[in-house]
Protein backbone atom coordinates (compact mmCIF):
# COMPACT_ATOMS: atom_id res chain seq x y z
CA UNK A 1 0.00 0.00 0.00
CA UNK A 2 1.50 3.24 -1.09
CA UNK A 3 -0.21 6.56 0.42
CA UNK A 4 0.26 10.19 0.27
CA UNK A 5 -2.17 13.22 1.49
CA UNK A 6 -4.57 14.14 -1.61
CA UNK A 7 -6.10 12.15 -4.01
CA UNK A 8 -7.64 13.66 -6.77
CA UNK A 9 -10.10 11.38 -9.11
CA UNK A 10 -10.25 12.78 -12.48
CA UNK A 11 -7.77 14.57 -14.73
CA UNK A 12 -9.96 17.02 -16.34
CA UNK A 13 -9.93 20.66 -15.81
CA UNK A 14 -11.27 20.50 -11.96
CA UNK A 15 -8.65 17.46 -11.26
CA UNK A 16 -6.06 19.38 -12.49
CA UNK A 17 -6.27 22.47 -11.46
CA UNK A 18 -6.96 21.39 -7.88
CA UNK A 19 -3.74 18.76 -8.27
CA UNK A 20 -1.64 22.29 -8.86
CA UNK A 21 -3.21 24.21 -6.19
CA UNK A 22 -2.78 20.73 -4.00
CA UNK A 23 0.90 20.87 -4.57
CA UNK A 24 1.21 24.12 -4.08
CA UNK A 25 0.13 23.99 -0.84
CA UNK A 26 3.02 21.20 0.31
CA UNK A 27 1.17 18.23 -0.31
CA UNK A 28 1.83 14.76 -1.56
CA UNK A 29 -0.82 14.88 -4.22
CA UNK A 30 -1.63 11.84 -6.34
CA UNK A 31 -3.88 12.04 -9.40
CA UNK A 32 -5.74 9.20 -10.95
CA UNK A 33 -7.20 9.61 -14.21
CA UNK A 34 -8.64 6.60 -16.60
CA UNK A 35 -8.00 8.04 -20.29
CA UNK A 36 -6.43 10.89 -20.38
CA UNK A 37 -5.80 14.45 -19.43
CA UNK A 38 -8.38 16.77 -20.38
CA UNK A 39 -11.93 14.95 -20.35
CA UNK A 40 -13.92 16.27 -21.78
CA UNK A 41 -12.33 19.47 -23.05
CA UNK A 42 -9.26 17.61 -23.97
CA UNK A 43 -11.58 17.52 -27.19
CA UNK A 44 -12.65 20.85 -27.72
CA UNK A 45 -11.81 22.12 -31.28
CA UNK A 46 -11.52 25.94 -30.02
CA UNK A 47 -11.59 27.06 -26.07
CA UNK A 48 -12.92 30.61 -27.28
CA UNK A 49 -14.65 30.84 -23.82
CA UNK A 50 -12.02 30.53 -21.64
CA UNK A 51 -10.84 34.13 -20.28
CA UNK A 52 -7.37 35.22 -21.70
CA UNK A 53 -7.15 32.58 -24.20
CA UNK A 54 -7.42 34.72 -27.71
CA UNK A 55 -5.15 35.14 -30.29
CA UNK A 56 -1.78 36.71 -29.92
CA UNK A 57 -1.10 39.63 -32.64
CA UNK A 58 2.06 41.09 -33.48
CA UNK A 59 2.15 45.48 -33.82
CA UNK A 60 0.98 44.79 -37.36
CA UNK A 61 -1.89 42.85 -36.55
CA UNK A 62 -0.64 38.83 -37.64
CA UNK A 63 -1.66 36.43 -35.61
CA UNK A 64 1.96 34.98 -33.83
CA UNK A 65 -0.63 32.79 -31.41
CA UNK A 66 -3.41 31.59 -31.96
CA UNK A 67 -6.45 30.47 -29.79
CA UNK A 68 -5.61 27.09 -27.77
CA UNK A 69 -7.47 23.95 -28.47
CA UNK A 70 -8.98 22.20 -25.13
CA UNK A 71 -5.96 19.89 -26.07
CA UNK A 72 -3.45 22.29 -25.97
CA UNK A 73 -5.03 24.08 -22.82
CA UNK A 74 -5.49 20.50 -21.04
CA UNK A 75 -1.70 19.43 -21.71
CA UNK A 76 -0.74 22.95 -20.39
CA UNK A 77 -2.60 21.78 -17.54
CA UNK A 78 -1.21 18.90 -16.72
CA UNK A 79 2.35 19.96 -17.35
CA UNK A 80 1.80 22.76 -14.83
CA UNK A 81 0.32 19.96 -12.04
CA UNK A 82 3.59 18.13 -12.71
CA UNK A 83 5.91 20.85 -12.44
CA UNK A 84 4.49 21.67 -9.25
CA UNK A 85 5.41 17.65 -7.47
CA UNK A 86 1.84 16.18 -8.26
CA UNK A 87 1.92 12.22 -9.69
CA UNK A 88 -0.20 11.07 -11.83
CA UNK A 89 -1.57 7.15 -12.26
CA UNK A 90 -3.66 6.17 -15.35
CA UNK A 91 -5.96 3.40 -13.93
CA UNK A 92 -9.59 3.15 -12.67
CA UNK A 93 -11.04 3.54 -9.20
CA UNK A 94 -12.76 0.57 -8.32
CA UNK A 95 -13.81 1.37 -4.84
CA UNK A 96 -13.03 3.73 -2.01
CA UNK A 97 -13.52 2.75 1.80
CA UNK A 98 -13.04 5.39 5.07
CA UNK A 99 -11.47 3.87 8.09
CA UNK A 100 -11.21 7.02 10.65
CA UNK A 101 -9.49 9.36 9.25
CA UNK A 102 -7.77 7.38 6.06
CA UNK A 103 -9.68 7.04 2.76
CA UNK A 104 -7.98 4.07 0.80
CA UNK A 105 -8.64 3.49 -2.90
CA UNK A 106 -8.16 0.67 -5.18
CA UNK A 107 -7.22 1.31 -8.71
CA UNK A 108 -7.40 -1.52 -11.18
CA UNK A 109 -4.35 -3.23 -11.63
CA UNK A 110 -2.60 -1.31 -8.41
CA UNK A 111 -1.98 -1.45 -5.05
CA UNK A 112 -4.28 -0.03 -2.50
CA UNK A 113 -3.20 3.90 -2.17
CA UNK A 114 -4.54 5.93 1.54
CA UNK A 115 -4.99 9.62 1.86
CA UNK A 116 -5.87 12.23 4.28
CA UNK A 117 -8.27 13.21 2.00
CA UNK A 118 -9.91 12.98 -1.69
CA UNK A 119 -11.26 15.15 -4.23
CA UNK A 120 -13.67 13.37 -6.41
CA UNK A 121 -13.55 15.22 -10.02
CA UNK A 122 -14.75 11.93 -12.09
CA UNK A 123 -16.59 14.42 -14.86
CA UNK A 124 -19.48 12.86 -16.55
CA UNK A 125 -19.76 11.39 -19.58
CA UNK A 126 -22.46 11.98 -22.54
CA UNK A 127 -25.88 10.26 -22.16
CA UNK A 128 -26.88 7.99 -24.88
CA UNK A 129 -30.47 8.74 -26.60
CA UNK A 130 -31.11 4.76 -26.12
CA UNK A 131 -32.45 4.05 -29.68
CA UNK A 132 -32.94 1.56 -31.64
CA UNK A 133 -29.51 1.55 -34.17
CA UNK A 134 -27.98 3.83 -31.30
CA UNK A 135 -25.91 0.80 -30.02
CA UNK A 136 -25.74 -0.93 -32.84
CA UNK A 137 -23.83 1.88 -34.82
CA UNK A 138 -21.45 3.34 -32.64
CA UNK A 139 -18.18 3.80 -34.56
CA UNK A 140 -19.89 2.89 -37.69
CA UNK A 141 -21.55 6.07 -38.34
CA UNK A 142 -22.51 6.92 -34.65
CA UNK A 143 -20.39 9.17 -32.21
CA UNK A 144 -20.42 11.17 -29.74
CA UNK A 145 -17.22 13.07 -30.20
CA UNK A 146 -17.35 15.96 -33.30
CA UNK A 147 -13.80 16.25 -32.67
CA UNK A 148 -12.59 12.89 -32.73
CA UNK A 149 -14.58 11.54 -35.87
CA UNK A 150 -15.83 14.41 -37.68
CA UNK A 151 -12.74 13.49 -40.08
CA UNK A 152 -14.23 10.46 -41.34
CA UNK A 153 -16.88 12.57 -42.87
CA UNK A 154 -15.30 15.72 -44.61
CA UNK A 155 -18.24 15.99 -47.53
CA UNK A 156 -20.58 13.99 -46.31
CA UNK A 157 -24.50 14.45 -44.48
CA UNK A 158 -24.21 14.37 -40.92
CA UNK A 159 -27.09 15.21 -38.41
CA UNK A 160 -26.21 16.55 -35.07
CA UNK A 161 -28.76 15.40 -32.33
CA UNK A 162 -29.02 18.06 -29.20
CA UNK A 163 -29.90 21.65 -28.36
CA UNK A 164 -27.03 22.54 -25.76
CA UNK A 165 -23.63 24.37 -26.16
CA UNK A 166 -22.07 21.24 -26.85
CA UNK A 167 -24.23 20.08 -29.76
CA UNK A 168 -23.82 23.95 -31.36
CA UNK A 169 -20.11 24.06 -30.64
CA UNK A 170 -20.01 20.50 -32.55
CA UNK A 171 -22.34 21.10 -35.34
CA UNK A 172 -19.76 24.45 -35.85
CA UNK A 173 -16.95 22.51 -36.10
CA UNK A 174 -18.58 19.66 -38.28
CA UNK A 175 -19.43 22.86 -40.48
CA UNK A 176 -15.87 23.14 -41.17
CA UNK A 177 -15.65 19.57 -43.02
CA UNK A 178 -18.96 19.56 -44.58
CA UNK A 179 -21.93 22.10 -45.89
CA UNK A 180 -24.52 19.08 -45.12
CA UNK A 181 -24.63 19.83 -41.19
CA UNK A 182 -28.66 19.42 -39.77
CA UNK A 183 -28.63 20.37 -36.10
CA UNK A 184 -31.90 18.44 -34.79
CA UNK A 185 -33.42 20.05 -31.68
CA UNK A 186 -36.85 18.55 -29.68
CA UNK A 187 -37.62 22.10 -28.44
CA UNK A 188 -38.74 25.11 -29.98
CA UNK A 189 -35.38 26.88 -29.23
CA UNK A 190 -31.81 26.50 -28.41
CA UNK A 191 -31.09 25.65 -24.48
CA UNK A 192 -27.56 27.23 -25.68
CA UNK A 193 -25.82 30.13 -24.62
CA UNK A 194 -27.75 32.81 -26.77
CA UNK A 195 -24.07 34.08 -28.78
CA UNK A 196 -23.12 30.05 -29.35
CA UNK A 197 -27.41 30.06 -30.88
CA UNK A 198 -27.37 32.77 -32.78
CA UNK A 199 -24.07 31.92 -34.70
CA UNK A 200 -25.40 28.20 -35.26
CA UNK A 201 -28.62 29.82 -36.47
CA UNK A 202 -26.31 32.12 -38.95
CA UNK A 203 -24.42 29.04 -40.06
CA UNK A 204 -24.88 28.80 -44.05
CA UNK A 205 -23.75 25.40 -43.46
CA UNK A 206 -26.16 24.18 -40.66
CA UNK A 207 -29.52 23.22 -41.32
CA UNK A 208 -31.75 23.67 -37.97
CA UNK A 209 -34.46 21.49 -37.23
CA UNK A 210 -36.69 22.53 -34.52
CA UNK A 211 -39.38 20.22 -32.36
CA UNK A 212 -37.67 17.20 -34.10
CA UNK A 213 -36.70 14.14 -32.31
CA UNK A 214 -34.72 10.95 -33.53
CA UNK A 215 -36.72 7.69 -33.25
CA UNK A 216 -34.12 5.63 -34.97
CA UNK A 217 -30.95 5.29 -36.78
CA UNK A 218 -30.64 2.83 -39.63
CA UNK A 219 -28.13 1.04 -41.45
CA UNK A 220 -26.22 -2.23 -42.62
CA UNK A 221 -21.98 -2.07 -41.92
CA UNK A 222 -22.81 1.41 -41.38
CA UNK A 223 -25.55 4.19 -40.98
CA UNK A 224 -27.71 5.30 -43.91
CA UNK A 225 -30.48 6.41 -42.42
CA UNK A 226 -32.39 7.83 -39.61
CA UNK A 227 -36.04 8.16 -38.82
CA UNK A 228 -37.33 11.51 -37.74
CA UNK A 229 -40.49 12.58 -35.78
CA UNK A 230 -41.96 16.09 -35.92
CA UNK A 231 -43.33 17.02 -32.66
CA UNK A 232 -45.73 19.20 -33.60
CA UNK A 233 -47.65 17.21 -36.35
CA UNK A 234 -46.91 13.87 -35.03
CA UNK A 235 -45.30 13.10 -38.61
CA UNK A 236 -42.92 10.57 -39.21
CA UNK A 237 -40.30 10.19 -42.01
CA UNK A 238 -36.79 8.71 -42.70
CA UNK A 239 -33.60 10.71 -44.03
CA UNK A 240 -30.63 9.73 -45.32
CA UNK A 241 -27.23 10.35 -43.60
CA UNK A 242 -23.89 9.14 -43.56
CA UNK A 243 -23.28 10.10 -39.99
CA UNK A 244 -25.37 10.75 -36.27
CA UNK A 245 -23.34 13.36 -33.52
CA UNK A 246 -25.54 12.87 -30.98
CA UNK A 247 -24.99 15.44 -27.47
CA UNK A 248 -28.18 14.94 -26.02
CA UNK A 249 -26.44 15.63 -22.13
CA UNK A 250 -24.21 14.03 -19.80
CA UNK A 251 -24.25 11.37 -17.19
CA UNK A 252 -22.47 11.27 -13.98
CA UNK A 253 -19.52 9.14 -13.11
CA UNK A 254 -20.37 9.34 -9.46
CA UNK A 255 -19.66 5.14 -8.71
CA UNK A 256 -17.50 4.53 -6.31
CA UNK A 257 -18.34 8.16 -4.79
CA UNK A 258 -21.84 6.08 -4.05
CA UNK A 259 -20.64 3.53 -3.21
CA UNK A 260 -18.59 5.31 0.22
CA UNK A 261 -21.67 7.00 0.64
CA UNK A 262 -21.41 10.10 -1.05
CA UNK A 263 -24.38 12.10 -0.66
CA UNK A 264 -26.41 12.24 -4.91
CA UNK A 265 -28.91 14.46 -6.42
CA UNK A 266 -32.01 12.60 -8.17
CA UNK A 267 -29.68 12.51 -11.19
CA UNK A 268 -26.75 11.06 -9.64
CA UNK A 269 -24.20 14.21 -9.08
CA UNK A 270 -22.56 14.62 -5.49
CA UNK A 271 -24.07 17.52 -3.70
CA UNK A 272 -21.59 19.85 -2.33
CA UNK A 273 -21.05 23.16 -0.28
CA UNK A 274 -19.70 26.13 -1.25
CA UNK A 275 -16.32 24.71 0.04
CA UNK A 276 -16.79 21.81 -2.47
CA UNK A 277 -16.91 19.39 0.96
CA UNK A 278 -19.60 16.72 0.76
CA UNK A 279 -21.28 14.78 3.44
CA UNK A 280 -18.58 12.98 4.18
CA UNK A 281 -15.29 14.82 6.06
CA UNK A 282 -12.19 15.15 3.77
CA UNK A 283 -14.27 13.70 0.76
CA UNK A 284 -14.98 17.00 -1.79
CA UNK A 285 -16.06 16.69 -5.20
CA UNK A 286 -15.61 19.30 -8.05
CA UNK A 287 -16.34 20.42 -11.57
CA UNK A 288 -19.21 18.58 -13.93
CA UNK A 289 -19.84 15.76 -11.49
CA UNK A 290 -21.39 18.50 -8.98
CA UNK A 291 -24.77 18.62 -8.36
CA UNK A 292 -25.93 22.21 -9.92
CA UNK A 293 -23.11 23.04 -11.26
CA UNK A 294 -22.59 25.37 -14.08
CA UNK A 295 -20.73 23.56 -16.15
CA UNK A 296 -18.23 24.83 -18.34
CA UNK A 297 -13.63 24.96 -18.37
CA UNK A 298 -13.51 28.04 -16.38
CA UNK A 299 -16.17 26.93 -13.60
CA UNK A 300 -14.38 23.29 -13.18
CA UNK A 301 -11.23 24.57 -12.36
CA UNK A 302 -12.45 27.52 -10.28
CA UNK A 303 -14.19 23.89 -8.43
CA UNK A 304 -10.77 22.37 -8.67
CA UNK A 305 -9.02 25.24 -6.41
CA UNK A 306 -11.61 25.62 -4.24
CA UNK A 307 -11.90 22.02 -2.93
CA UNK A 308 -7.54 21.92 -2.95
CA UNK A 309 -7.59 24.82 -0.74
CA UNK A 310 -10.49 23.01 1.46
CA UNK A 311 -8.66 19.63 1.28
CA UNK A 312 -5.19 21.39 2.67
CA UNK A 313 -7.29 23.18 5.55
CA UNK A 314 -9.23 19.72 6.26
CA UNK A 315 -5.95 17.36 6.03
CA UNK A 316 -4.03 20.67 8.03
CA UNK A 317 -6.68 20.44 11.06
CA UNK A 318 -6.11 16.60 11.31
Amino acid sequence: MTSCDLIIIGAGPAGLTAAQYGARANLKVTVIEKIMPGGQAAVIDILENYPGNVEQLDPQGNVTSPVKSGYDFSMDLYRQAVNFGAEFLFSSVTSIIKENNLFILNPADNNEIKASAVIFAAGAKPKPLNITGEKEFTGKGVSYCATCDGNFFKGKKIYVIGGGDAACDEARYLSKLTDKVTLVHRRGSFRAQKAIAQRTMNNQNIKVRFNTVIKEIKGDSKVKSIMLADTVTSAVYEEETDAVFIFAGIMPQSEPAGGLGAALDENGFIITDSKMSTNIAGFFAAGDIRSGAFRQVITAAADGAVAAHSASEYIDAL
